[in-house]
């Protein structure tokens, strides 16, 4: 499934919307260094592949910002040991 993912850089989050409701990936940037501290799915939308979609949003804008990343939130923790593509990101 596709999901229309949003970047507001001045809330340092990404999020999309999912039969209605919103899902997050919150961040904190400091010195090149993005700090992914919140990945929110509501249940009733989970299983669906979103939080996997925005945390490689958030991933791939890091790279493409050549920022790092610090992965605090425990599904992006996650996410980054399935996926060694995104290790060089890593702080």
């Amino acid at each position: 499934m596709d999901h229309c993912i949003t970047h507001d850089h001045a809330a340092s989050r990404f999020f999309t919307e999912v039969d209605g409701l919103r899902c997050v990936l919150d961040y904190m940037l400091q010195s090149e260094v993005m700090t992914i501290t919140h990945t929110g799915v509501p249940v009733a939308v989970g299983g669906q592949g979103v939080a996997g979609a925005l945390t490689r949003c958030a991933l791939d804008t890091a790279r493409s910002r050549g920022w790092k990343v610090r992965p605090v939130c425990s599904y992006a923790n996650i996410y980054l040991e399935r996926h060694p593509e995104y290790a060089d990101l890593v702080v």
